[in-house]
């Protein structure tokens, strides 16, 4: 399947391979997750998350709507139907960044494995980098981030960044159903603008492989 290009979507030619692209506002930056119907609906009802959302564990946030759909399956995979927008304050996000270390070792980056290991252990957040995707879902040369949170980021997360929650599963639905049927023009007018976010060379630069 041909890949198919949007103005605001990654250029493979001309665009860096690690770069944060994400629908942003002034104040706040929109993250996708997404969940069975027990934490999705209450979720979305009253923007925030239900009790049984477990704020000791490790949870995945996405700016990347495409990604969001290729690891949930357009809202299709069992515990993953209900796919959420959730806008938080970029403070938040730009706090777990500057917390963040990265989820794998690197040769040269890290001193050793044992500094690194030791460096994620204590670590409230930790980034990924996977292929972005294209309507297709298949593979882009660019890197999307995902943005593991855990302990205190997942704290804050969960009851201090979150501006607003939206279930975004009927607009899943009604891009996918418009790609199945080679509607591309009107499913690349549905997907969310996503522009290259703001950091700093340095952060970047530390969150980078």
């Amino acid at each position: 399947m041909a890949h198919v290009k949007r103005s605001d979507h990654p250029d493979p030619v001309t665009e860096p391979r690690h770069q944060i692209r994400a629908l942003y506002t002034d104040s706040t930056i929109t993250v996708y997750q997404a969940y069975s119907p027990e934490i999705g609906l209450a979720a979305a009802r009253d923007g925030r998350f239900p009790t049984v959302w477990q704020r000791n564990r490790m949870t995945w946030i996405k700016p990347s709507f495409l990604w969001m759909m290729y690891r949930c399956g357009w809202g299709t995979k069992e515990g993953q139907e209900h796919v959420l927008a959730v806008e938080i304050t970029r403070e938040g996000f730009e706090w777990a960044l500057q917390h963040a270390c990265l989820s794998h070792y690197e040769h040269g980056l890290h001193t050793d494995r044992n500094t690194w290991r030791r460096q994620l252990k204590r670590a409230p957040a930790r980034v990924q980098w996977d292929p972005e995707r294209d309507l297709y879902l298949q593979p882009l040369p660019q890197r999307s981030l995902q943005l593991g949170l855990a302990g205190e980021a997942a704290r804050l997360y969960a009851d201090e960044w979150i501006i607003s929650i939206a279930d975004v599963t009927p607009l899943a639905r009604m891009i996918h159903a418009h790609v199945q049927v080679g509607e591309l023009e009107a499913a690349q007018q549905l997907l969310p603008r996503e522009r290259p976010y703001p950091v700093s060379d340095e952060v970047l630069t530390h969150l980078r492989r």
